[in-house]
């Protein structure tokens, strides 16, 4: 016979009243525990009443804790969302990592309400005890459906920072860090992106030996031990991830000198024959603004003059030679030589880094043909910058306010920056022996009144302090030949990684299962 509203209301009011001996009254809780076959308002009773007693009949915990979770699975998801806004009440000693597998498993509704109720339980059993939560986080996350999988993730991405330092205390830190190890083992191009923020916002790891660790993880994932092929999207891609990702954690503490050596070595000698995992992404650029970023951060280079030397042929490519004359004094070419004015800047950028570390390089390592014919190049390049920056500046004299928010606008800002920077590391950095501090272009402290804005060359700039790590900002050079379409590119929303997973984006086959709790 089905139970009713009234058996449902009878047997709370047992229940109620017998206080202190709720044990003696066993089956006036089995009454509540069957609401669960009745109707919508009968369901609806018994997913307030069953959590309500659950701790008085630990014999029948397993049958109500399999009754609320039939609750949390009613076609109904009025029904649902109720017994899911219960399920923490549930969360007390052995059952924690139970209900909070359960929880993650049910962060796979599509329903936004339910979604969100779902989220709000797993933060309430966070509170009640938080590495029974993680644990059953992090045991959906290894083994299960990918759909909960990814779910999951993305929670303790979003929502492990706005918990308390009360809750996520230095142990649970710890203990997220090393779960997480293990996951990376096994991840797709946009795990990684989250699970790498998850790690990068863990209080333990602010520390200088912190961030070396961090910084061990990326490179453990980018194969740095690996030689690179240029051509197989998928590589790349690994790589500028994994670049991207150890980026704000170098400083003059933790070197980025595996990633600079390996882009000196492998990347630059193949730079022509990089296959770009995204369509609209340049990826000789991309990739030559990574290493303009990383640059500063370098420390000791075992093959210093090697790598400085690839790094100056790449910087002379990008630099043509004038045409040549005809005998009436006009050039021999149809067009004028295109200037790549991003590349360059990004270059002579990462060249003036490394030569810090070797100031005579152009004076003792270069043979006075080859530097004779740089010295060209870069003359001619220089004629050309200074024409470009007369013709930036007329375009955008007299504008400001709204005129200067157009795209075409916004462009010619960022050219006249780009070339601005590239006319000081040309007069300063080069023919100086690589002793002179420039601010980088797009840093909040640069001075832009340090370029005049007249047809004349620029004053020698004076040194200026190297800020210190809290305020410094990464070099961050503009895209194209100031296109506004890779000026604002963001890599880590493409997606991630092409394929699967495996050892470190490999092929992780789909663990699609039933029901399990």
């Amino acid at each position: 016979m089905a139970v009713t509203i009234e058996d449902l209301y009878r047997s709370y009011g047992v229940l109620a009243d017998a206080k202190d001996n709720l044990s003696q009254h066993k089956d006036a809780y089995q009454v509540i525990l069957d609401g669960v076959k009745g109707g919508p308002k009968e369901k609806r009773l018994a997913a307030q009443f069953i959590p309500k007693f659950f701790s008085s009949f630990p014999e029948l915990a397993d049958s109500a804790i399999n009754a609320q979770l039939d609750l949390c699975e009613d076609e109904d998801v009025s029904i649902r969302r109720q017994a899911i806004k219960e399920l923490p009440r549930f969360a007390t000693g052995e059952n924690i990592l139970r209900v909070a597998d359960i929880l993650t498993q049910l962060l796979q509704t599509d329903d936004t309400a339910e979604f969100n109720q779902v989220t709000g339980s797993l933060i309430a059993i966070f509170k009640i005890d938080a590495k029974g939560t993680l644990g059953g986080l992090f045991s959906q996350i290894l083994q299960g459906e990918d759909i909960v999988r990814e779910r999951a993730i993305k929670f303790l991405s979003s929502k492990l920072k706005t918990l308390p330092e009360e809750v996520m205390t230095k142990e649970m830190e710890d203990y997220v860090f090393a779960e997480t190890k293990k996951v990376l083992e096994d991840v797709t191009g946009e795990e990684f992106v989250l699970l790498m923020r998850v790690v990068s916002g863990l209080r333990v790891l602010q520390t200088v030996n912190g961030r070396q660790q961090l910084v061990e993880l990326v490179v453990e994932q980018a194969f740095l031990e690996q030689a690179l092929n240029p051509t197989d999207p998928d590589t790349v891609d690994r790589l500028l991830q994994c670049t991207r990702q150890a980026l704000p954690l170098f400083s003059k503490n933790v070197h980025s000198t595996r990633f600079v050596t390996y882009f000196c070595e492998h990347v630059l000698p193949n730079l022509s024959s990089l296959t770009s995992p995204v369509a609209e992404l340049d990826i000789q650029l991309e990739v030559l603004k990574l290493l303009a970023e990383m640059s500063p951060f370098c420390g000791d280079m075992d093959k210093l003059e090697p790598n400085l030397n690839m790094l100056f042929t790449k910087l002379l490519e990008f630099m043509p030679l004038p045409p040549e004359e005809v005998g009436n004094g006009e050039n021999s070419a149809s067009e004028e030589p295109k200037l790549q004015f991003s590349y360059v800047e990004c270059l002579l950028f990462g060249f003036h880094q490394l030569g810090k570390k070797l100031p005579d390089f152009l004076l003792e390592k270069v043979d006075a043909e080859r530097l004779k014919d740089f010295k060209i190049r870069l003359q001619y390049f220089a004629r050309g910058l200074q024409v470009y920056i007369r013709q930036l500046r007329v375009a955008l004299q007299g504008k400001s306010g709204d005129a200067l928010k157009t795209d075409e606008n916004k462009i010619k800002v960022v050219a006249l920056k780009i070339t601005n920077n590239i006319n000081v590391l040309i007069k300063v950095r080069v023919f100086s022996g690589f002793t002179l501090l420039v601010m980088q272009s797009f840093c909040s402290h640069h001075d832009t009144h340090t370029h005049t804005h007249t047809q004349h060359p620029p004053k020698r700039p004076s040194v200026s302090p190297q800020p210190r790590r809290d305020a410094r900002q990464i070099y961050n050079p503009p895209s194209g030949k100031f296109s506004a379409t890779i000026g604002n590119f963001t890599y880590e929303q493409r997606g991630g990684f092409r394929g699967g997973r495996g050892r470190g984006f490999g092929g992780r086959g789909n663990r699609s299962r039933g029901r399990i709790y």
